[in-house]
């Protein structure tokens, strides 16, 4: 069965699993103290159905979650608590994202691409002075829809059947080719499985030193040529591939409602940035488990 609920029972099950196997991936909390009415587990799953049904106000979704979900969720917590330990969680959904990635078969491919989008934080210019993002969030330009914006950009590698690899977020005027460098770099166990690994990007992964940098990582490069550069063997048939990247980002943007993410704080953006990934990871190892012939599709889980 491909639905909301077959997702949410197969990964509450996995994650509690996983969670009592090693105990150290969830949230610290004192050894004394009251025993927390919605376990992790729990935790991880209703975010997860939170991003894939398209809620993005935390307190319409208790209220919808209180009406429809009693007999998943016997328990369940205000908003105000609901958002601090959603918060909590971050670690142990970026850990949980990469755990069930490794545990799809789309997750050996031997190609990815890359490319980061905007993750808008605010339109109004007294909003971005009072913000407790400002200094981390900045204005930047995206070429891709013309248009500037005020917030962070959200980096991304992922498979071609958009599987989540690596992310990172940065300032919106942050340099993609250094982010991805160091992107790579502070992962040491992807650069040693993946050697030889092909890295498909746009023409802004442009200048040599950063093509070596990443021969030195192991990895190899394809991107279409700029003006005034000689023409590359093969360019024309990674082309269409490269449009894999821009379907993935407007998964995030357009079901996953990635720019109406609502986070006020670092923290607060952070848990919903990866509470998207999460949620678009666990639908495609879902997928994956049942067959489906496209895994990144969302269309069983948003309703």
């Amino acid at each position: 069965m491909n639905n909301l609920d077959s997702l949410a029972t197969a990964l509450y099950v996995t994650v509690d699993d996983l969670i009592k196997e090693h105990p150290h991936l969830a949230p610290w909390r004192p050894r004394i103290g009251f025993k927390p009415a919605l376990t992790d587990a729990e935790l991880v799953t209703l975010a997860v159905m939170q991003g894939l049904l398209g809620f993005t106000s935390e307190h319409r979704w208790i209220r919808y979650a209180r009406a429809h979900l009693r007999s998943m969720f016997p328990y369940l917590p205000r908003q105000s608590g609901y958002n601090k330990r959603l918060r909590a969680a971050t670690g142990l959904m970026r850990t949980l994202a990469r755990l069930l990635a490794e545990r799809t078969s789309t997750w050996a491919d031997d190609v990815w691409v890359v490319d980061s989008t905007p993750v808008e934080c605010a339109r109004s210019r007294e909003t971005t002075k009072r913000s407790d993002l400002a200094g981390w969030a900045q204005y930047g330009y995206c070429a891709s829809h013309s248009r500037f914006f005020w917030g962070l950009r959200l980096h991304l590698v992922c498979t071609l059947s958009g599987l989540p690899v690596a992310w990172a977020r940065t300032g919106a005027k942050a340099d993609e080719r250094e982010t991805m460098i160091d992107l790579l770099a502070a992962a040491p166990d992807l650069r040693a499985a993946r050697a030889g690994q092909t890295i498909i990007a746009d023409r802004n992964y442009y200048p040599k030193h950063f093509q070596s940098q990443l021969r030195e990582q192991g990895f190899h490069l394809l991107r279409p040529r700029r003006k005034g550069e000689p023409a590359t063997p093969g360019t024309t048939l990674f082309r269409p591939l490269r449009q894999v990247i821009e379907s993935i980002n407007q998964t995030f943007k357009a079901q996953l409602d990635l720019e109406r993410h609502n986070g006020r704080t670092p923290q607060g953006v952070c848990a919903r940035v990866t509470q998207r990934i999460l949620a678009l990871t666990a639908a495609i190892w879902h997928n994956d488990q049942l067959g489906a012939p496209t895994l990144r599709s969302l269309t069983a889980y948003d309703h």
